[in-house]
């Protein structure tokens, strides 16, 4: 008499949004039933789903979450084996992580921070802001470049536009982060290097998405134009410190922990490689740019549900 044992149960967790997940996520369910993991896409804040009832939720397409960040990690600590970690979901949707990766000896982009709790009039803003050059302002809990924009410094309207985007998000209680404009981005982009388990799958490049001040964006987040891309020794390396150094900030020590991983770097203004972001919530990893990578992610989870 032979006992058959039912397929391991996997959440994709996504937002209402895309309750079927976003494009690129959607081949994951076929290539888990390959594997014999019985995979289906679940709504993260939706009540009436049992998330007890999965042997795995894999956080994917949640990003509407940056308005309700606690909210969002809340439900991460109700749900019994989240991929990531819990603790590294709320270490890292908020983007006061990269003082802690510049602690570790990480090269990130200089950062000014603005705290809500300082209610900084506008005048106190504009002596903070830069002297020169062009600059970012975004929140420290965003996703898909939402609420930021590119602002210039000599420019007295862009200033303007620039002291009032901040004020904004201040008094809605949001802290702002300030941060040079790195030029090298409107020639070569940025660059995602995706990793699975803490080893590097594939990498891609991503064209300058900030052209202007901050414009209300439709949907969840600016469209992107991605292709595929080699990535260099060099941006390996600073990647591979990088997940090294959150490791350590969530106590995990091993970046094998990470089931999924996006570092997304730049050419920084000295010529040397820099961290823009280090993506360990819900990055897309852009699995249709890179052959071979749909199945290392399904081996991946498929291999930690057998576990």
């Amino acid at each position: 008499m032979t006992t058959e044992t039912s397929a391991p149960r996997v959440a994709l967790a996504t937002c209402s949004v895309l309750p079927h997940l976003d494009p690129d996520d959607a081949p994951l369910v076929r290539a888990l039933d390959a594997r014999g993991v019985a995979a289906q896409p679940a709504v993260w804040d939706d009540p009436d789903v049992d998330w007890g009832a999965f042997d795995a939720v894999v956080v994917r397409s949640t990003w509407d979450y940056s308005a309700r960040r606690d909210e969002f990690v809340a439900w991460a600590t109700r749900v019994p084996r989240i991929l990531n970690a819990e603790a590294v979901l709320r270490w890292n949707t908020d983007k006061g992580y990269l003082r802690e990766l510049e602690g570790a000896g990480i090269p990130v982009i200089p950062t000014l921070w603005l705290d809500p709790a300082r209610n900084l009039s506008s005048r106190a803003i504009h002596t903070r802001l830069p002297a020169q050059g062009d600059f970012v302002i975004k929140p420290v809990v965003s996703a898909g470049a939402k609420d930021t924009g590119r602002y210039q410094a000599g420019e007295a309207h862009s200033r303007g536009l620039a002291i009032q985007h901040a004020k904004n998000l201040l008094v809605s209680g949001r802290e702002v982060m300030v941060q040079p404009y790195v030029t090298s981005v409107d020639t070569a982009g940025e660059t995602g290097l995706v990793f699975v388990d803490g080893e590097f799958s594939h990498a891609v490049r991503k064209n300058a998405l900030l052209t202007g001040p901050h414009r209300p964006t439709r949907g969840l987040y600016q469209q992107e134009e991605m292709s595929p891309f080699t990535a260099t020794e060099e941006q390996l390396d600073v990647s591979r410190r990088a997940l090294a150094a959150a490791a350590d900030a969530v106590g995990g020590g091993d970046v094998a922990s990470f089931l999924y991983a996006r570092v997304d770097v730049v050419t920084g203004n000295d010529g040397g490689v820099v961290v823009i972001e280090l993506e360990l919530t819900e990055p897309s990893l852009f699995l249709a740019l890179a052959p071979g990578s749909l199945d290392r992610f399904a081996d991946a989870i498929a291999a930690r549900v057998a576990a």
